[in-house]
């Protein structure tokens, strides 16, 4: 395939959130390297904006209740996952881990809502 068809393929996948399954080991790993680089990049950005806003407990709720309803709606779409791959008999190995996301993803709910509690709790008592 042509590198400007690529191009163009790679855009609109962006674009339309499509994805495609890497075929080996090498693959995901510079796909989770690129990730993890883009992630700390742009996390100095957050950190000076967050630190230049969140004067206050009530300040911190926002950023906290948009992370915890996405990472829910990305959980519950990881539940479909899993259930997708539990259908299809695929390895017990990768349901496994999934079934950990899934759960890990959960607890991680579970705490951003108690944060999100805890800055009313301080907003009231104050």
């Amino acid at each position: 395939m042509s590198l400007a068809r690529r191009s163009l393929m790679e855009a609109a996948a962006a674009r339309f959130g499509w994805r495609r399954g890497y075929g080996t080991t090498t693959q995901v790993d510079a796909l989770l390297t690129e990730q993890t680089e883009t992630a700390y990049t742009e996390a100095a950005d957050h950190a000076a904006l967050a630190t230049a806003k969140n004067a206050d407990v009530l300040a911190v709720q926002p950023g906290v209740l948009d992370v915890r309803g996405r990472v829910l709606a990305d959980v519950l779409y990881l539940e479909g996952v899993l259930a997708g791959a539990r259908n299809r008999g695929l390895p017990p190995e990768l349901m496994e881990r999934l079934e950990d996301a899934v759960d890990h993803g959960h607890e991680m709910t579970v705490l951003l809502a108690d944060t999100v509690r805890t800055t009313a709790a301080l907003h009231a008592a104050n």
